[in-house]
């Protein structure tokens, strides 16, 4: 079994390829080069052949279903819809105005185009949200509470951390904290099981690129949000700055780059105490992603968090020496979800159980109204084994 993992990062673009479980090959491809010119990520993956299984890059997540499930013509519409939770036309609109993100979601829409002629099975995988292990009362109106990259990624960490301390993953209780180059995530396990999450757009202060949660005043006060700004109203906009490091560096001379590096140190130990109502005694917090390697960021997280757990670095799956922890969960999830080496710990995680989009527990009655809900009602027939809770609500 040959399984190829693809990470669409903000920074870059992953691909893992696992073999028989074991990492055997890697690429990291700047995501401002994908956004330029998608064909460059088809060259890198034709470097990796053979493969059995392409995990695709799954935005904010989807019930596990192979990428033909979804007819070529509805192909564009719905993944915009159901995997970037946002329209080809709100895209656009920022894309012309020359917004990384949205290039980046523009480049991921024509990869998935040109992936979903690639002889190999192609799927889909979850995020935290389609998950059966958490409650449905967590699920109220929210979307992100951990993306699919964040949840391969703490799935992977269920297996590294009990590896490390000898236990079956029923034994496994932990605080995952992905700290990526755009967005920050907090997540809940318990007896091995994903049972909360914090997602980038809803942690209580800003990743680099990402606000985080907004008070319900502000958005108001503003009139209108689209989805640039989810991608353009963390720290690094806020004090233009273009890497973390630089926000690290500046920190110490420049008292804007002070108060945004200290809202987004504190906005990730708020929403490690949030989810400890979930998780009440875990056994390690455990830090992944680029920004959890800055010393700074790290050194800092350690000494505040540190009376919570231990606090550890993820090391990630022996064999990879650049790509990122997010990208080999992917190629971990796809190879247990087709029977790989894997299949013991997703079956335990349920991943395979997963339902719905990311979309299905929006409650207010004016999404259905919006250029987005339409598109729900309209495509959520599609691909899909359940009905969403937002629909069986209303009609109730």
């Amino acid at each position: 079994m040959r399984v190829l993992g693809i990470d669409p990062g903000t920074k870059t673009m992953d691909l893992c390829l696992l073999d028989n479980g074991e990492v055997v090959g890697e690429a990291s491809i700047e995501t401002s080069k994908v956004a330029s010119n998608p064909e460059t990520v088809l060259e890198e993956i034709s470097e990796l052949k053979p493969f059995d299984v392409v995990v695709v890059p799954s935005g904010y997540g989807v019930e596990p279903m192979d990428l033909e499930r979804i007819p070529r013509e509805l192909l564009e519409e719905w993944y915009y819809t159901f995997v970037l939770a946002t329209t080809r036309e709100e895209i656009l609109e920022s894309f012309e105005k020359g917004i990384i993100g949205a290039k980046i979601y523009f480049a991921m829409v024509r990869l998935v185009e040109k992936l979903y002629e690639l002889e190999a099975k192609k799927i889909l995988i979850p995020g935290v949200i389609n998950l059966p292990t958490v409650p449905l009362h967590r699920k109220i109106n929210k979307i992100d509470m951990g993306t699919a990259d964040k949840l391969a990624v703490t799935v992977l960490g269920i297996h590294e951390v009990a590896s490390t301390l000898g236990v079956d993953y029923e034994h496994v209780n932990y605080i995952h904290v992905e700290l990526g180059f755009g967005y920050n995530a907090v997540i809940g396990v318990e007896k091995g099981l994903i049972v909360d999450g914090i997602g980038g757009s809803f942690t209580p202060g800003p990743g680099f690129l990402t606000a985080g949660a907004l008070d319900l005043e502000v958005a108001q006060s503003i009139g209108k949000l689209d989805k640039k700004d989810v991608f353009t109203t963390g720290c690094g906009p806020l004090i233009g700055v273009s890497t973390p490091e630089d926000m690290v560096e500046k920190s110490g001379s420049d008292w804007r780059s002070k108060i945004c590096l200290e809202a987004f140190i504190e906005g990730v130990v708020k929403a490690v105490h949030q989810i400890i109502h979930s998780v009440k005694n875990p056994d390690l917090i455990l830090l992944s992603g680029r920004v959890s390697r800055i010393p700074g960021i790290r050194v800092e997280l350690e000494k505040r968090l540190g009376g919570i757990s231990k606090v550890k670095v993820m090391k990630g799956l022996p064999g990879a020496r650049s790509v990122k922890e997010t990208a080999q969960g992917y190629s971990v999830v796809g190879d247990g979800l087709t029977g790989g080496v894997f299949k013991d710990l997703i079956t335990h995680v349920k991943v395979g159980e997963a339902v719905g989009s990311a979309l299905d527990y929006v409650l207010i009655p004016a999404f259905f109204e919006s250029r987005l809900g339409r598109n729900f009602l309209r495509l959520r027939g599609v691909g899909f084994r359940t009905q969403p809770l937002n629909t069986s609500w209303w009609s109730s």
